[in-house]
């Protein structure tokens, strides 16, 4: 599938696995966004996230899961002075696009 112009990655994402009736699965994306929020571990606990928002244009390699229709994205992002790389909160394409496989374990 794939996350057009001025989209929501997870959105996007999200209705793509209800429409497709996919409750349980692993996916892969790889392209290209504008603007992200990512989180990131705490060095001194573990269970307190770090949320962290860009906004300038990423290469985007990631993998995911569904679990009872939900999806849980983790992406590696590189920019042109900044790689980054955590759990994936939000994340809107702009120039380019997001391609997305799916693969149910039905």
């Amino acid at each position: 599938m794939k996350v057009e112009k001025d989209q929501e990655v997870l959105a996007t994402l999200s209705a793509a696995v209800n429409s497709l009736g996919v409750r349980d699965g692993s996916m892969t994306l790889v392209g290209a966004i504008q603007q992200c929020t990512l989180s990131v571990m705490a060095k001194d606990n573990a269970l307190d996230d770090h949320l962290r928002t860009y906004d300038q244009p990423f290469e985007l390699t990631g993998l995911g899961e569904v679990v009872d229709g939900k999806i849980h994205v983790h992406v590696v992002l590189g920019g042109e002075d900044i790689n980054v790389a955590g759990h994936l909160h939000s994340a809107t394409v702009r120039d380019f696009f997001v391609r997305a496989c799916i693969y149910p374990l039905n």
